[in-house]
């Protein structure tokens, strides 16, 4: 993907004139010296692409293409006493969604100096009337301790809102930077909104943090919540492999979640190594036949009398009607519960070869989601905020923060929306996935 041309252009609501409060703070000291805060200019960037054979290839005059290196700008658009934010949630929970709000409002309230920060409930569906839901006032003292907790504060919600009703209550409520904490349905409204807002000449700010715990957001290398999801599944597949080892013949089957990429099984099966199969929604496999997995995991018992099977959500959905899956709020199509079916499967092949096993299945997807982060992910979603309130205050907008090549950056809305991150089946990730496991193709010619 980095190698497609992207337009890195970050849009503003207008020119930036009012001077940042940060320039009147001493920062630290240097051999004695009060130095100030160092201000980011626009013109700062981070190459999207950092091999540098590849710029060999570029044109006479012809630019490498770069993100917008994020962080404080010495003038910003909006005047810190008078401008009103609103924080809104959407999607599933997510570990670390509370932190990125308490950094959000902290550093509003504290380095900005704005006091009028609303939280949004239940994700879109709270700018909507016919809902009822009253806004919070966000202050330091109400998000003091929220980072201890899982989910969210503000509560959330799936689906689309009308965009229009949307922009209507930003205009009423005198909101003028809106921070959507959201996947790739919230990436979609956000846009939505973006451009209504654009088309109505209208000076409000969108800027969104990205949320997926399954890590497959394009242009988002690493997404918040992810490293505590993959420590939390690795507890599940010791619990797992314990159980397996614990009985004859045991086979340890865990879910995790992973609707369209495989990026939390295939980086906590690297946590522990000690998975023996691993589905992923990226790589077809076969149940039946010669080289299927039932006749792989038939032969690890003979060898070892236990396995242990690790299964993205979004894995094996051949197996499955299309036409009989729901959808949820949003209108994605729900896949099948491949867990369930290979449970159900496993079993039945063992009593038609008059094979006794012990089957234990764990599925610990909400407990996962509903964990409050890692310290990893706390430091994580503290930049994602603070670089976020940067780039709003400086009238940035249509735009939403990503990590890129270890430095922070603004990437457009429009680069990443709709477009989903998948594992690379050629990659050194899924290599050592391969290795570390041991498993065959799990495919008949």
């Amino acid at each position: 993907m980095a190698n497609e041309p992207i337009d890195t252009l970050i849009p503003t609501v207008g020119e930036p004139k009012v001077n940042s409060p940060v320039s009147r703070d001493p920062m630290y000291t240097r051999e004695g010296q009060l130095v100030e805060k160092t201000f980011v200019s626009d013109t700062e960037k981070v190459l999207i692409n950092d091999f540098l054979a590849d710029l060999k290839d570029l044109g006479p005059g012809e630019e490498p293409q770069a993100f917008e290196l994020a962080g404080p700008r010495e003038r910003i658009y909006f005047d810190p006493p008078k401008v009103h934010c609103a924080i809104a949630t959407c999607g599933g929970l997510c570990p670390g969604t509370n932190d990125v709000i308490r950094a959000i409002v902290l550093e509003l309230y504290h380095l900005y100096g704005v006091r009028h920060i609303y939280g949004v409930r239940y994700g879109l569906q709270g700018f909507i009337p016919k809902y009822g839901h009253d806004l919070i006032d966000l202050t330091p003292e109400a998000v003091a301790n929220i980072h201890i907790f899982g989910g969210t504060i503000l509560s959330t919600s799936r689906g689309p809102q009308d965009t229009g009703e949307i922009v209507d209550a930003l205009e009423r409520i005198n909101i003028r930077i809106l921070f959507l904490i959201g996947g790739d349905g919230t990436l979609k409204a956000a846009d939505d909104i973006y451009r209504e807002v654009t088309r109505r000449d209208l000076r409000i700010a969108v800027i969104v943090i990205p949320k997926t715990i399954d890590n497959d957001i394009a242009l988002v290398p690493r997404s918040f919540g992810f490293d505590t999801a993959v420590e939390e599944a690795t507890r599940a597949i010791h619990a797992a492999h314990t159980e397996a080892v614990g009985s004859p013949n045991g086979i340890g089957l865990v879910k995790l979640m992973g609707r369209y990429s495989g990026f939390i099984a295939a980086n906590a099966i690297l946590a522990l190594r000690e998975v023996n199969f691993v589905l992923i929604p990226e790589a077809d496999f076969d149940l039946d036949g010669e080289y299927g997995l039932l006749a792989a995991v038939e032969q690890r018992l003979k060898e070892r009398q236990h396995a242990l099977i690790l299964v993205g959500e979004g894995a094996g959905q051949k197996y499955f009607c299309k036409e009989n899956l729901p959808c949820d709020p949003s209108g994605n199509l729900k896949p099948g519960d491949i867990g369930v079916l290979l449970q159900d499967r496993i079993r039945e092949y063992f009593i038609q070869r008059h094979l006794e096993v012990n089957v234990k299945y764990i599925d610990p997807s909400y407990l996962i989601r509903s964990m409050p982060a890692n310290y990893n992910d706390r430091i994580y979603c503290g930049f994602l905020g603070q670089n976020a309130v940067h780039a709003g205050m400086a009238g940035k907008t249509g735009m939403m923060m990503s990590r890129w090549h270890g430095h922070y950056v603004h990437i457009p809305i429009k680069a990443a929306v709709g477009r989903c991150k998948e594992v690379d089946l050629n990659s050194p990730l899924w290599r050592s996935v391969l290795e570390s496991t041991g498993q065959p193709p799990l495919k008949n010619p």
